[in-house]
């Protein structure tokens, strides 16, 4: 099946499913439609402390067979002797991008207030380049360097990825923008798409940058095999219930909220393996899971920057999120942060479509 008729389809059964959901509940389909995309008022249910605990065993029992393979596994020597000893000069620039950014984003000049709203996209530009430096650092190489043409490509593939999130947000209305209400429609869908464009190199980046370290392939270059006997007639099954949890996404969004950040993943995933196509989770049948791993984690790494610079920004977001809305940090409660693992697995799927170097982090 080739790149672009997979992501047809199921950009088809992604925008398709919700709306059918709501359909059948009765609701009216005009609040989900309109432009720009601003999620309906949903009242998010209180926080419930049995869902909580739930929730936490869950995660903990996911992430921590992980974390004690990073930590207890047989430890090499670092695979990468440093490249070069300084940043590289554009890096040193992306530092000074950066740094300037944050400022400006954090601060209230009266001179720079018509740009106020539009510090996100420079300062990841800035985050982007100073990883992307770090990593050439280490190994004299990275995706900017390596592939350019192709990493130029995941900028717009990010703003349309971006977008179906925004879009099934709309169905359980998780967050929403402050400080951005004085957009017209298209101003809004412009400078939300350049700041959407930076969100795929930025996990790519990190992915790369925290593969240079031999931790990481001691732990998880040869581990568990994940074999599947019958791969089809998986992705069948997995085709299906994926497409009716979209559906129930349009009926019971405080329930199954969750699935936003599993759904296009495992649709396309699923659709790639039955078109006989290779995925990103290829190399988990020979137990190598560095690849995944080092996305989950760089998505981590990219939330907790994504959430602190946006707390003290002019135009941000804010959560409401059912059931586990307390302890935050900055403006995400504290369980939001696991969701940005399997969103990492979703970088990685989308992020293969376009530079197809399949286990780049660990050839180096």
């Amino acid at each position: 099946m080739k790149p672009w008729l997979l992501f047809s389809c199921a950009a088809l059964v992604l925008l398709a499913g919700p709306l059918l959901g709501v359909w059948f509940a009765g609701k009216p389909l005009s609040p989900y439609l309109e432009l720009p995309p601003r999620p309906a008022p949903i009242p998010a249910p209180g926080f419930s402390w049995p869902v909580f605990g739930l929730m936490l065993a869950f995660v903990a029992a996911a992430v921590t067979p992980f974390v004690w393979r990073f930590l207890n596994a047989p430890h090499s020597p670092n695979r990468f002797t440093p490249a070069r000893k300084v940043l590289p000069a554009w890096g040193w620039a992306a530092l000074l991008l950066l740094g300037a950014s944050w400022t400006l984003a954090w601060t209230r000049f009266t001179w720079f207030e018509p740009l106020q709203p539009h510090t996100f996209t420079p300062l990841w530009l800035g985050y982007i380049g100073v990883v992307n430096a770090l990593t050439v650092r280490r190994k004299g190489s990275s995706l900017l360097t390596r592939q350019p043409a192709r990493f130029a490509a995941l900028f717009p593939l990010s703003a349309l990825f971006w977008w179906f999130f925004e879009y099934l947000n709309r169905f359980v209305g998780n967050w929403h923008y402050v400080g951005a209400g004085e957009f017209g429609a298209l101003e809004y869908v412009l400078f939300a798409s350049l700041s959407f464009s930076t969100v795929l190199p930025a996990v790519a980046s990190t992915a790369e940058w925290l593969g240079t370290f031999s931790r990481l392939h001691d732990a998880f270059g040869r581990w568990h095999p994940l074999r599947l006997p019958r791969p089809e007639a998986v992705a069948v099954v997995v085709l299906g219930a994926t497409t009716l949890s979209l559906v129930g996404l349009g009926v019971f969004p405080e329930l199954l909220y969750p699935l936003v950040w599993i759904s296009p993943a495992l649709m396309i995933v699923s659709l790639q393996t039955l078109g006989a196509r290779s995925t990103a989770f290829a190399p988990l049948k020979h137990g190598d899971w560095r690849e995944l791993a080092s996305y989950a984690a760089g998505a981590l790494i990219c939330g907790f920057f994504w959430e602190m610079w946006n707390y003290g920004s002019l135009a941000h977001w804010e959560y409401a999120v059912p059931y586990v809305d307390r302890f935050r940090i900055f403006e995400m409660p504290l369980l939001g942060y696991a969701g940005y693992l399997p969103f990492g697995i979703e970088c990685a799927v989308i992020a293969s479509l376009v530079l197809r170097e399949q286990a780049a982090i660990s050839r180096g």
